[in-house]
């Protein structure tokens, strides 16, 4: 269940009312006039399932009440409702299969704003990556994949394209273009301060990694794992179960081939360097293809219980004339 607060223009309000009275999915309707004071106008809250969301967002769009007022969407945790657990029960779709489109756009436009947080954890993340490197440990590289950023700016880019945002991708490009430039030039540098302190030496990078090998040895398994974990990290980034999210960031190897691409370049490695360079394009290309046609089927599939539900809305109103 989603509850939606809307703050609307005293002129949009009866439109907005209109709207959210003919629709069956909509319970726990409630309207304060002259409650809203910038902009002035009224407040309207109702509740409505998860699958109904997208049809009575994009109406309330259509009605121009974003340009002046806002649309709030808040899942609700806990509910007790006979009439919402009605419409929940009549509105085709299941509410953990649903794909709330602005709530998705939002998270990715957030996740993928090129602020320091971001570019810290890129860095740290990347820096962690290139000691695991160095002393061959697994459980670094998974710390490292854990506490990498990148996955939803990835994500977005499939999303912007599936959903014709190009603002989206510019943000999205420009998250990973500059968040990578930006860690691997750190952690070049702080691989330098290493070499010179003669913590780390040639041999170190070099030297037979037998559990980190797979960094600078892409194949097809690397391409077929980005795909895999793409398709999965976007359905838990579009369903109410999010659960699996974790696992994604452990099976992608992008921030450990950043890690690498550093410590390739401190020690004029070109192998290294190209080998995990290739690793890295090959799983971002490899993430945003199968992000993109995972959301292209989620929306087709959904663009056919919308017109499903606008059928039953439409008899619906007709039993009501």
């Amino acid at each position: 269940m989603q509850h939606l607060r809307i703050t609307s223009p005293g002129a949009l309000t009866p439109a907005v009312l209109d709207l959210l009275r003919a629709d069956p999915a909509v319970t726990g309707l409630t309207c304060v006039h002259g409650a809203a004071l910038r902009p002035e106008g009224d407040l309207v809250e109702a509740d409505l399932p998860r699958e109904a969301v997208n049809e009575v967002v994009d109406g309330l769009r259509a009605i121009g009440v974003h340009r002046e007022g806002s649309v709030h969407v808040v899942p609700v945790a806990t509910w007790t409702s006979q009439p919402a657990h009605d419409a929940e029960r009549e509105t085709p779709g299941s509410s953990a299969d649903a794909v709330v489109w602005a709530e998705v756009t939002q998270r990715a436009f957030d996740e993928s704003e090129l602020n320091w947080t971001y570019l810290t954890f890129m860095t740290l993340a990347t820096l962690i990556a290139s000691i695991a490197i160095v002393l061959d440990s697994q459980v670094l590289v998974i710390g490292a994949m854990v506490l990498g950023p990148e996955f939803v700016p990835v994500a977005a880019l499939g999303l912007a394209l599936v959903r014709r945002r190009p603002a989206l991708l510019r943000h999205a490009v420009r998250a990973l273009v500059v968040g990578f430039v930006v860690a691997i030039v750190a952690v070049t540098l702080a691989a330098l301060v290493a070499r010179g302190l003669g913590w780390v030496s040639a041999d170190d990078v070099t030297a037979p990694r037998p559990a980190t090998a797979f960094i600078y040895t892409p194949d097809k398994w690397s391409f077929v794992v980005a795909v895999v974990a793409a398709a999965a990290g976007v359905l838990s980034l579009t369903s109410a179960k999010v659960g699996g999210l974790s696992g994604v960031f452990i099976s992608v190897t992008t921030i450990p081939a950043a890690g690498n691409v550093a410590l390739g370049l401190a020690f004029g490695l070109g192998d290294e360097v190209r080998g995990s360079a290739l690793q890295l394009l090959l799983n971002i290309a490899g993430m945003a293809v199968a992000g993109w046609l995972t959301l292209a089927f989620q929306q087709a599939v959904w663009r056919r219980a919308s017109e499903r539900r606008a059928r039953l809305v439409a008899r619906l109103r007709h039993r009501g004339t």
